[in-house]
């Protein structure tokens, strides 16, 4: 009997072990959310699948830290509490470094930098100050950077809450509003379209540190610090080796790498 117990600890152990090697193989997944309705940075293609800025900077940092990844759409207002929630471990989505975020969670070094602009008819008579925008409608994207320098900057404006920057597109295409504020190179992208034809950039992007942060980074939780080194390595190889380029030159005409 000793020896049939001895033989079976041996056998259980081996499977064990078996199964750790199998696991070990596989190799990690990171999973990765964006939003997947900010174009040129991420957006869902005519096949259903996530393109854009943000999902290929986000394929390449998977390829160079030798890990699987998966990418899913997340509504904006609720990306925040998912990561925190471990529904997924890295947010890409074009989200703005700020001193609010950074309570909430960790950003990695920036990966682009913009600014905000405000857009509106080209016959119309608006500048981005408070004076001008007094008791205009301003569409913006809920719970984003750009709805607080709307706060901040144009107090009297009516501002105009939207899910999404196609919606609020949509509502000043219609006229049922006077302008919108939004990230100045997907607004920029966007008057290249049949759709803002008509509508141009009203004076000189808006960059507010304070505000708008640093630049766009990768959030992680907290608690997932070597994630974040992880990620920051990555990215400064990306940057290095040739393949940021690439990418940035697919959807870009001018570079959007900061400075390191």
């Amino acid at each position: 009997m000793t020896t049939l117990r001895m033989k079976l600890a041996t056998l259980l152990a081996a499977c064990g072990l078996g199964l750790g090697l199998a696991s070990a193989a596989q190799g990690e997944t990171l999973r990765i959310a964006t939003e997947g309705a900010y174009p040129p940075f991420n957006f869902v293609d005519a096949k259903g699948e996530l393109q854009g800025f943000d999902v290929e900077i986000a394929k390449a940092l998977c390829t160079e830290m030798k890990v699987e990844c998966t990418i899913s759409a997340q509504a904006w207002d609720g990306i925040i509490p998912g990561l925190n929630a471990g529904q997924y471990d890295a947010v890409v989505a074009s989200m703005s470094i700020t001193p609010a975020r950074l309570e909430a969670v960790n950003f990695t070094k920036p990966y682009y930098q913009a600014g905000a602009v405000l857009v509106a008819p080209k016959q119309a008579d608006l500048a981005p100050t408070a004076e001008s925008l007094a008791g205009k409608s301003l569409g913006v994207q809920r719970a984003s950077t750009y709805a607080a320098l709307i706060a901040a900057r144009f107090p009297d404006a009516d501002v105009r809450l939207y899910d999404k920057v196609e919606n609020h597109n949509l509502d000043l295409v219609t006229g049922r509003i006077d302008g919108v504020v939004a990230q100045r190179i997907a607004m920029s992208n966007w008057l290249k379209s049949e759709d803002g034809a008509t509508f141009e950039i009203k004076g000189e992007a808006m960059l507010d540190p304070e505000i708008l942060g640093l630049g766009a980074g990768i959030a992680v939780r907290k608690s997932d610090t070597d994630l974040l080194a992880r990620l920051d390595a990555a990215l400064a190889a990306i940057k290095q080796n040739g393949v940021y380029d690439e990418i940035n030159d697919r959807f870009f005409p001018f570079s959007m790498k900061p400075a390191d």
